[in-house]
């Protein structure tokens, strides 16, 4: 059975270390370390599903989610949200709403439980 292609963008390479070894026990793993090349792997690979960080150099997650979503060929693609500003998205311009207003599936904040991490790709991947 051919396994759930998974895309992560994210610019914290350590960061994205431990994500890829999380999900790779159950989904081939693609890695991007910013909006700018996320989207374009996106579009070149068709990843089944995206974990995609919001605060990056080049492109936000915010701004790629859009562009994504935007795109009639990586539209359908589930989109799980990461942001290290969960507490103090009051104060900030990345408000979880936002991220729902820009079409994102899920939302978690770091640090994230590399097992339910997993979970929730696998929740995402079930509801196509």
């Amino acid at each position: 059975m051919e396994r759930a292609k998974v895309l992560v963008i994210d610019d914290e390479p350590d960061f994205v270390e431990m994500i890829r070894m999380a999900l790779e026990r159950e989904f081939e793993v693609l890695v991007a370390y910013d909006g700018k090349e996320g989207v374009a792997k996106a579009r070149a690979e068709h990843p089944d599903a995206i974990v995609l960080d919001i605060m990056m150099p080049e492109k936000d997650g915010f701004t790629a989610c859009q562009e994504l979503k935007a795109n009639s060929t990586t539209a359908s693609i589930p989109i799980l949200i990461l942001t290290g500003v969960g507490e103090y998205f009051g104060r900030t311009k990345y408000a979880k709403v936002s991220g729902m207003e820009i079409e994102a599936e899920d939302f978690m904040a770091k640090p994230v439980d590399p097992n339910e991490l997993v979970h929730r790709v696998a929740a995402l991947l079930k509801k196509d």
